[in-house]
């Protein structure tokens, strides 16, 4: 048997991190200990790479924290794979000790700033990178910009993407889903569509198409969804690709296709538990409850098990078609049948179940039934239901409950006085509207809003100047006219259809 030198110890540790292959190469690392080849910087740095890539992250700290002088590629592994807490934390001390983070520990910091939406720390690498230099490299930009979109500082992230000198399609779709997560749908599509004429190998790449679907989806932007799907046909990318058809699904039946919808579903060669569930929902909003009821059965049929997000969909439509037996029946499957055990999310929905339909004290005896301490949604539909049916007793309850969890909240406040109105109870009205004003809260009206020619047109309550008004109440009124003489013209038609037949 030839010895067990550190060299092939190295090859050997190497192969088993790339095979994810945990227990052979905690043999190999006891092996080194038995042979005295440790401690070795490199055969540390393999230990370091095998144990984080076999996700046994505490023993990989371990060999890291024995290295009596780790090495910048040991630093730079574990903290791609450490949690973003400890990953920054982590830098601190690298940087505490006189090490200088490269263009591999750099992106894996700003990656950590990212996920925890920190923005201060993350436009302090920016700084320092800029000060190493290390902006040029595509990979280095591509995490500031993720981190900049992620953060919700859109300006930043458009900045880093104008000045990188070369992008890949990693970037590019970075900044397409920027914008959609933002609500830009125009944005999205108009860079999408740069994408697909300057970058490299963007034609298939599909990884931002689901955030601009669910952008578009969000905006009622139709139109602009049906043109995503048509490139989406035209490259024959997406009938096989689970989420872009699940983004068509949600997207067509937010802009109220249902038809759609279903057809692209009944198209889609593979469908995932998501599929179903989106197709559920979709019904479910539309008010068609017994559809999406007919659609969970089918799925259950078919072998596909249902999660969490599935029931959710489920007990929603539910409770938006008053199918109270059918709901209670679904909820109490869940852990019995499926194994699924209920969160607050479906808690929820069943309190919004019975409260729509008028089951106020039973919402409130299933509360009290409830293993977790009831969230501020739980008594956002009590409130809720209390609001439709003018019940003050509940109401009051729940709002106060409201007060307290969600102290900001004045939509809370404007609907117990919104209860407190319809029974006749002025005083009330009165000294929760003095309160408000205390608390110095104003509430956020609501807006509609359509888009023409790529441009958004925002109405507010009495915001409308006169003159647009009397413009808008112009073309309504040759719009009735025309409807009038259209319905005049159907009518004459068919009676001549009739004396034709005669």
């Amino acid at each position: 048997m030839a010895p067990l030198t550190a060299g092939l110890l190295s090859g050997l540790l190497r192969r088993c991190a790339a095979a994810g292959a945990l227990f052979p190469g905690a043999q190999l690392h006891a092996q080194a200990l038995v042979a005295g080849r440790l401690p070795h910087a490199t055969l540390e740095t393999d230990l370091v790479l095998l144990y984080c890539r076999c996700g046994a992250l505490p023993r990989a700290r371990q060999v890291f924290e024995g290295m009596p002088s780790p090495s910048m590629h040991a630093c730079n592994v574990l903290l791609a794979a450490s949690p973003p807490g400890e990953a920054l934390a982590l830098l601190a001390r690298l940087l505490a000790a006189g090490l200088r983070p490269d263009r591999y520990a750099v992106p894996a910091a700003l990656r950590a700033c990212a996920e925890l939406r920190d923005a201060r720390v993350g436009a302090a690498l920016h700084c320092f990178g800029v000060h190493l230099g290390l902006f040029p490299n595509v990979v280095v930009s591509g995490a500031l910009l993720d981190m900049y979109a992620k953060a919700g500082m859109l300006d930043d992230a458009v900045r880093v993407f104008d000045e990188m000198p070369e992008r890949d399609a990693a970037v590019w779709n970075c900044m397409v889903t920027g914008y959609a997560r933002a609500g830009k749908a125009t944005e999205a599509l108009q860079l999408f569509r740069r994408a697909q004429t300057e970058a490299v190998h963007m034609a298939r790449d599909l990884r931002a198409v689901p955030s601009v679907l669910n952008a578009c989806g969000k905006e009622g932007e139709l139109m602009k969804g049906r043109e995503i799907h048509g490139r989406m046909v035209r490259c024959l990318a997406f009938d096989s690709d689970a989420a872009v058809g699940n983004a068509l699904v949600d997207m067509y039946a937010k802009c109220g296709c249902l038809d759609a919808a279903r057809a692209v579903f009944s198209g889609m060669k593979v469908r995932n538990v998501v599929s179903w569930s989106t197709l559920i929902s979709c019904y479910g909003v539309h008010g068609m409850g017994e559809e999406a009821l007919r659609i969970y059965e089918e799925m259950v049929s078919r072998g596909v098990k249902p999660n969490s997000i599935t029931f959710t969909s489920v007990l929603t439509s539910c409770s938006h078609s008053g199918l109270v037996t059918d709901g209670r029946r679904i909820f109490e499957s869940m852990s019995k049948a499926h194994g699924v055990e209920p969160t607050a999310d479906h808690y929820t929905c069943m309190v919004d179940l019975f409260g729509r339909a008028g089951a106020i004290e039973e919402a409130v005896g299933f509360i009290r039934k409830m293993p977790m301490e009831p969230c501020a949604s739980v008594w956002g539909a009590l409130l809720s239901a209390c609001a439709m049916h003018n019940n003050v007793d509940v109401g009051e309850t729940a709002a106060y409950r409201l007060f307290e969890l969600e102290e900001g909240n004045a939509s809370n406040y404007v609907t117990l006085c919104g209860i407190y109105d319809a029974v006749g109870q002025s005083d009330c009205v009165a000294g929760l509207r003095s309160r408000m004003r205390e608390l110095g809260m104003v509430k956020t009206p609501g807006c509609s809003w359509i888009d023409v020619k790529g441009r958004c047109y925002t109405f507010y309550q009495g915001s409308i100047p006169h003159y647009l008004s009397r413009q808008m109440v112009w073309v309504l009124k040759q719009l009735v006219d025309d409807m009038d003489i259209s319905k005049s013209e159907d009518e004459h038609g068919d009676m001549y259809c009739e004396l034709l037949g005669g």
